[in-house]
């Protein structure tokens, strides 16, 4: 009884093992990796257009919103008895004198 059990499961794990190869040899054909390679490329060069797209769409926006703060910046709007505000913040930190002990 062992042993039949056991020459079952060993004809069973041969006959997968077969079939597993099988399909592993078709799917590593020159054809098929040609064609899986093609495939890969223009997926790839479809994601690489829509992400430079983006990227253009993007860089055009900010730099509108740019040059608005900048003619803001330069001209800004008259408000009614309150100081004109600046649009554009500078990137640095005035540190005052007196504060440092110098």
């Amino acid at each position: 009884m062992r042993r039949t059990f056991w020459l079952l499961v060993g004809a069973g794990t041969g006959v997968w093992a077969t079939r597993k190869a099988t399909r592993m040899a078709r799917q590593l054909t020159p054809q098929s990796l040609a064609g899986r390679a093609a495939r890969q490329a223009l997926t790839t060069g479809e994601r690489l257009r829509l992400f430079a797209r983006d990227v253009a769409e993007l860089t055009r926006e900010r730099e509108a919103e740019l040059r608005e703060a900048i003619a803001l910046d330069r001209d800004p709007p008259a408000a009614e008895g309150a100081p004109p505000r600046r649009i554009l913040k500078a990137r640095y930190t005035v540190i005052d004198e007196d504060k440092d002990g110098h």
